[in-house]
């Protein structure tokens, strides 16, 4: 199946430093990829560059089988939705509005929504849980219900790439495991999907793989547990980390240990 996204040895640089070094990606239809690492790693400069929100300092960044380079912002726009950590707005915009930003890429910035639209707008709005929140100003929310709205108008985008920065931030267990199951279901439906996370135990429940960052380098990748739990996870984040479960989480392998003893 060919690829939807693809980097090949990509370097990011910021200033003088190389955030991001050599990173090979592929990302095909129907895939959930997790993306993980210590702070610092350079998991957001990684998706930043991918949605062309940052230049590739050298390697090549391929969306649907085109450089990412060649393609306008709007062409962009209708194939990847970006969700980028940091979400904000000087606007107290409503919720409904906010959200129909993402179908301006199909229909443009000065054209009216129209009846199809809407739809599009209400079911991404009904799949991330704010439907009811339609005609609240965003200012109002919290931060997890404006982390909700923010991935309701990536998902109302249509994009068939999703690139999501810690979508699961700031939102109470109830709403991770619903947006990890959400993003599972798109990837089903034929969309593919790249997020990054630090709750290592959501990489346990849907992504169909992992990477693992360590200064600015994929130094595992592969199956979401034998990834995050193996020597490179150790080495990166410092301590070992092991699986336990069911239910599944990724736990210091320290504790665990402990909690054993005890």
């Amino acid at each position: 199946m060919d690829a939807l996204l693809e980097a090949r040895c990509l370097t990011v640089r910021l200033g003088e430093r190389e955030i991001v070094r050599g990173v090979d990606l592929v990302l095909r239809p129907g895939d959930l990829l997790a993306v993980a690492g210590p702070n610092g790693a350079g998991k957001t400069t990684l998706l930043r560059a991918l949605a062309g929100v940052l230049p590739a300092a050298d390697g090549e960044i391929l969306l649907d089988g085109r450089p990412l380079r060649a393609r306008s912002r709007r062409e962009i726009a209708r194939i990847l939705a970006y969700l980028p950590q940091e979400t904000w707005t000087p606007f107290s915009v409503s919720v409904a509005d906010v959200v129909a930003l993402g179908r301006y890429a199909h229909v443009g910035p000065l054209r009216p929504l129209g009846a199809e639209d809407r739809r599009v707008c209400l079911r991404a709005m009904e799949q991330a849980d704010v439907a009811h929140l339609a005609r609240r100003a965003l200012p109002s929310l919290s931060g997890g219900e404006r982390r909700r709205v923010f991935l309701a108008r990536a998902i109302a985008q249509q994009a068939r790439v999703l690139v999501l920065d810690e979508p699961t931030s700031a939102l109470d267990v109830g709403h991770a495991l619903d947006t990890i199951r959400l993003l599972a279901g798109l990837a089903r439906d034929g969309r593919a999907v790249l997020f990054s996370l630090h709750d290592l135990a959501l990489a346990l429940r849907g992504p169909t793989g992992a990477v693992l960052l360590d200064r600015g380098r994929v130094v595992a990748a592969g199956d979401p547990a034998a990834t995050l739990t193996g020597p490179a996870a150790e080495a990166a984040f410092g301590v070992p980390l092991s699986v336990t479960g069911p239910p599944f989480a990724v736990v210091p392998g320290d504790v665990r240990r402990q909690s054993v003893s005890d």
